[in-house]
């Protein structure tokens, strides 16, 4: 396996105490959708995970039936990043629990910096009961709104608790200081795992034969927990996939991605790019909330392929189409 091939996806969740952090863990954990995933959390006695999933427990280490592990950080996230970077298990991806007071983006930069790991998004979880009222205590303020403005997605928990004037107020609140950012609405911290992870996307929605152009799939199940949640707040979402021909300007595309057109929640896959010389190879695109990277990639086995999800109804997939396709688009 190639250097470019091993690089992590590293997803940060963050949120302020209460917000329900653990329980989203939790349901991750419990269907990681066939994901061997390395969490890294703050206290392994709130996770309370199931005794039956627990294969063996080390006491800094606890390694599940479903091949996920869950590392308990301690006092040096760095170490124990290191720690599952240089395990001899071969995992899809890491997820680091932030501390309800920390800053996720800080964390973040953690996948920036390491070259073993790629940032796959910051996923921050809002209790919408109380959230307006601790921020608009003095010494919360700041911590809350760091925490927004660090996000690609906002989860916004326990709508149940709350009227409806109350969730518009929320989406108004949240919009003023993380500006368009993505927002799901949900109880139970029930969230679609394709929302969750970009290793999770392209099992949202198979890719189609070479010979298909494009797909825009209306009402998308996304995972089996979907159908539990309330349909007028995301329990569906759509999905759009294509096997884009010939090769795009990588410069072109990173300007794309810096003006990524509303809707869009995830974008991933793998494309041939020309760059500024001539050179023409392949790239890996990712786009997660409001960050994109175009990256070199190895040669995929089955040929270029993208893969996007959005809330129902708000996926752009006239502008992708626009953008990466090449053919008839097909309603499924």
């Amino acid at each position: 396996m190639s250097a470019l091939a091993r690089r992590l996806p590293l997803t940060v969740i963050g949120g302020f105490l209460g917000a329900g952090k653990t329980t989203l863990l939790n349901r991750w954990l419990r269907d990681a959708g066939g994901q061997r995933l390395a969490v890294l959390v703050n206290d392994f006695g709130a996770l309370n995970i199931d005794a039956a999933l627990i294969a063996a427990n080390t006491g800094e280490t606890i390694a599940l039936s479903n091949g996920c592990v869950c590392c308990q950080i301690g006092d040096d996230l760095s170490s124990a990043l290191i720690r599952v970077l240089e395990s001899a298990e071969r995992f899809d991806a890491v997820v680091i629990e932030a501390s309800g007071v920390s800053d996720p983006w800080r964390i973040a930069q953690l996948g920036r910096a390491d070259p073993g790991l790629v940032l796959d998004g910051v996923i921050v979880l809002v209790d919408a009961s109380a959230a307006r009222a601790q921020w608009r205590d003095p010494l919360l303020t700041d911590t809350l709104e760091r925490q927004l403005r660090a996000a690609d997605l906002v989860v916004v928990n326990k709508v149940d608790l709350v009227a409806e004037d109350e969730r518009a107020a929320l989406r108004t609140w949240i919009a003023a200081i993380a500006g368009p950012v993505p927002v799901f609405e949900t109880t139970g911290a029930a969230v679609p795992l394709a929302m969750l992870s970009g290793v999770a996307l392209p099992q949202a929605h198979a890719a189609r034969p070479a010979s298909a152009a494009c797909d825009h799939d209306h009402g998308h199940h996304a995972h089996a927990h979907a159908h539990t949640l309330d349909p007028d707040h995301g329990a569906l979402f759509d999905t759009w996939s294509c096997r884009p021909a010939g090769a795009f300007d990588a410069a072109a595309l990173r300007a794309w991605l810096r003006a990524t057109p509303s809707g869009l929640l995830r974008l991933k896959g793998v494309l041939r790019t020309t760059d500024a010389d001539g050179s023409v190879g392949w790239s890996e695109l990712q786009f997660a909330g409001r960050h994109g990277a175009l990256r070199r990639a190895d040669e995929p086995r089955d040929g270029a392929a993208l893969v996007a999800i959005g809330l129902r109804g708000r996926l752009p997939a006239a502008a992708l189409a626009e953008t990466f396709g090449r053919g008839d688009s097909a309603a499924t």
